[in-house]
């Protein structure tokens, strides 16, 4: 496919929400505008069901076992995966979807999109569907979630302009940083102190402490009355 370069402006967003007490979906303030027309996401229907998803840079030991739980709770969730997940993981790619999840778009590269022309994005995106088919022998999902969030109305119109929609999210919290975790009691309260209808979930599938709660998380959210749904669902 060509397309003539189309590069953007410096200014970007990251992506971020108001949280409340009340079980309610939480406010994104002036990111409902940017975001608005764009095919993104970061909430679900108003009822009682969750998405439960991940992104996944790498691996340190922590996927197989968050996918033993997700396989032994019978619950299915979206990954978001990269170039560098599908070519040093193979194995825990192709469990993902033998296993019934759903495998989405992080970027081949990691790059912000915010620095991308639509070419350049094109390329990174396609490059990472064409190394996910040729090792999993399926087609790869068109939704995509931005790298480190970071995001302006223009990029996510390029990424429309590529047939994805943008998957952000309405619960989330520092995980990612492996040398600072913050326990399995404080991923089990952040998420079910927040926990509302539509939920979109974010959890970094590096984390040893979402790894130990999830089986916990997964039971609370079951005991109140949520069911679990994939990005298909959205």
């Amino acid at each position: 496919m060509f397309f003539t370069p189309t590069y953007l402006k410096s200014y970007a967003s990251g992506w971020g929400f108001r949280k409340n007490s009340v079980h309610q979906v939480p406010q994104i303030g002036k990111y409902q505008e940017m975001i608005s027309g764009t095919d993104s996401f970061y909430v679900g229907p108003d009822e009682k069901s969750v998405y439960l998803t991940f992104d996944a840079g790498y691996d340190n030991g922590m996927m197989s076992k968050i996918l033993d739980t997700l396989k032994a709770k019978n619950v299915q969730a979206s990954f978001f995966i990269t170039g560098d997940f599908v070519k040093r993981f193979p194995e825990l790619t192709k469990r993902i979807v033998d296993e019934g999840h759903i495998a989405c778009n992080h970027s081949y590269s990691h790059k912000k999109i915010t620095t991308l022309s639509l070419e350049d994005l094109d390329h990174d995106l396609s490059r990472l569907e064409e190394a996910f088919t040729q090792l999993t022998g399926q087609k790869m999902v068109k939704y995509f979630r931005p790298p480190e969030g970071e995001f302006s109305r223009e990029a996510l119109l390029n990424v429309k302009s590529l047939g994805y929609k943008t998957i952000f999210w309405s619960i989330a919290y520092k995980d990612w940083d492996t040398s600072k975790q913050n326990g399995v009691d404080y991923c089990v309260r952040t998420i079910m102190d927040n926990l509302h209808n539509g939920a979109i979930i974010l959890m970094h599938s590096v984390s040893s402490s979402n790894q130990e709660a999830l089986p916990i998380v997964i039971d609370k959210i079951t005991q109140e009355g949520y069911t679990f749904k994939t990005v298909n669902d959205l």
